[in-house]
């Protein structure tokens, strides 16, 4: 009776996390708008359509220049222990509506369409050293989505890496993209 009863509770305590409200007063809303297909370019194979349409005034507002840093280095602990990510490239791009549904996505095992060259221009790359190791600098400040994966040695690659993080100018900051 003891143990059906401490089940109970913590199913109980387990659902009520559910509906707590995110503690981060920071997060965005993402607004889902459907998207007219353009029928001169046909669906990609293996990727999502996007829902989220680009937007030029959210883009327009954020800061192109800055003097924040990020450094950090690229693995995969997976079967066969840790593998580096050698000379890939690492991808910094800014949290918008629009690059948090690709974030979403990638996180559920699923690639969207390619992104808006637009938005594009806003996305930072940097190349990992053999050790898996990578550094950016005059990143504009703001918060970022830091992304990457691993060429393992059967040929595959891992599942995408990803992490939010937040640049400040000035200072560096240090991320270890590990999944």
């Amino acid at each position: 009776m003891r143990h059906a009863l401490a089940v109970v509770g913590l199913g109980l305590i387990l659902a009520g996390c559910q509906m707590l409200p995110p503690m981060d007063t920071d997060t965005r809303r993402i607004e889902v708008r459907d998207i007219t297909p353009d029928p001169e370019r046909p669906p990609e194979p293996g990727r999502v359509p996007r829902r989220v349409a680009f937007s030029e005034a959210e883009y327009r507002a954020l800061p192109t220049q800055g003097t924040a840093r990020l450094s950090g280095q690229l693995f995969y602990d997976g079967p066969g222990g840790r593998h580096y990510g050698r000379h890939e490239t690492v991808s910094i791009a800014p949290v918008t509506a629009y690059s948090a549904e690709a974030a979403e996505q990638a996180l559920a095992g699923r690639a969207v369409e390619r992104a808006d060259p637009r938005a594009q221009a806003y996305t930072h790359r940097v190349r990992t050293d053999g050790q898996g190791r990578f550094e950016a600098a005059q990143l504009p400040p703001g918060d970022f989505y830091v992304s990457g994966s691993v060429g393992l040695p059967n040929g595959e690659r891992s599942p995408l890496i990803l992490h939010q993080i937040r640049l400040r100018n000035g200072q560096t900051t240090r991320v270890n993209l590990r999944r």
